[in-house]
């Protein structure tokens, strides 16, 4: 063959359905553990600065940050290896696979390991759900902050009332202490966080790690229907193998009876 049949051949045999499912959880987790990452660190800044005066206050929340911090480093590590492993099984359990290189055989131990991966991306996916309900809460907070400093701003323009009295108590949402000073911002002083940078990188870098979590269990969703499809491919492999060893032994068993029967027949005469 020439080299753009051989071309046609190998691109034949890829898996485009798992390759675009790998490519959308590595983006959605990127996404996910990179913007939530940054934004994590602003927010402790902005309550640093304007909500929670003293380190003592929100020491436990800082703790939490940390922690969060580091299990996205292995959440971050885990899904690269994962993904490259359910990219691997699909490139070995296409019919694609068949073509390129001849017959192959299904083992007992492969259709195990692919159910195994079908229990283990269906678990993975429910838990995604809740890191997708889970990332819309700060998003949440920080749209209840913007939206009121928004009404703050527009009754200036309009010059209608004051909204000094208008007020954002993050405490109510029980990340820091009630104890804790001020505890909260009114005014002037909610306007000016609304307007500095670790506000508006924050605010805008959870809604796209909220987005990339959603990406992320698209991409599992996604991901359980291959391997089930390869799972029944598999099944229905063996069950066609183990018809084809059947029909070989039985034809063998034929053979050996003409055989005998020539045999015997020359004897005879």
């Amino acid at each position: 063959m020439g080299c753009f049949e051989c071309c046609i051949k190998c691109l034949g045999g890829v898996p485009y359905a798992s390759l675009v499912a790998t490519i959308l959880c590595f983006s959605g987790v990127a996404l996910f553990c990179g913007c939530g990452h940054v934004a994590l660190t602003g927010t402790v800044s902005i309550l640093e600065q304007h909500f929670s005066t003293n380190s003592s206050d929100h020491a436990l929340l800082s703790e939490v940050i940390q922690l969060m911090q580091y299990v996205i480093y292995g959440i971050a590590s885990f899904f690269f290896l994962y993904g490259i492993i359910l990219l691997a099984e699909g490139f070995y359990t296409t019919s694609a696979v068949k073509e390129l290189h001849g017959e192959f055989k299904t083992t007992a131990c492969g259709r195990c390991i692919s159910g195994m991966f079908v229990f283990l991306t269906y678990v993975l996916g429910v838990a995604w759900l809740g890191v997708f309900g889970f990332s819309a809460v700060p998003v949440f907070m920080f749209y209840n902050i913007w939206s009121t400093c928004e009404v703050i701003k527009s009754l200036q323009t309009n010059m209608t009332t004051s909204g000094d009295q208008i007020c954002v108590d993050v405490r109510q949402y029980g990340i820091i202490p009630w104890n804790a000073v001020p505890g909260r911002a009114c005014g002037p002083i909610l306007e000016n966080i609304c307007n500095t940078n670790e506000f508006y990188m924050s605010y805008h870098l959870f809604i796209v790690a909220c987005a990339g979590a959603g990406a992320t269990v698209i991409a599992l969703i996604h991901f359980l229907m291959i391997l089930s499809s390869n799972w029944a491919y598999l099944k229905d492999a063996s069950k066609m193998q183990a018809y084809q060893d059947i029909k070989a032994k039985e034809e063998q068993e034929l053979q050996d009876i003409q055989s005998r029967s020539k045999e015997q027949l020359n004897s005879y005469t």
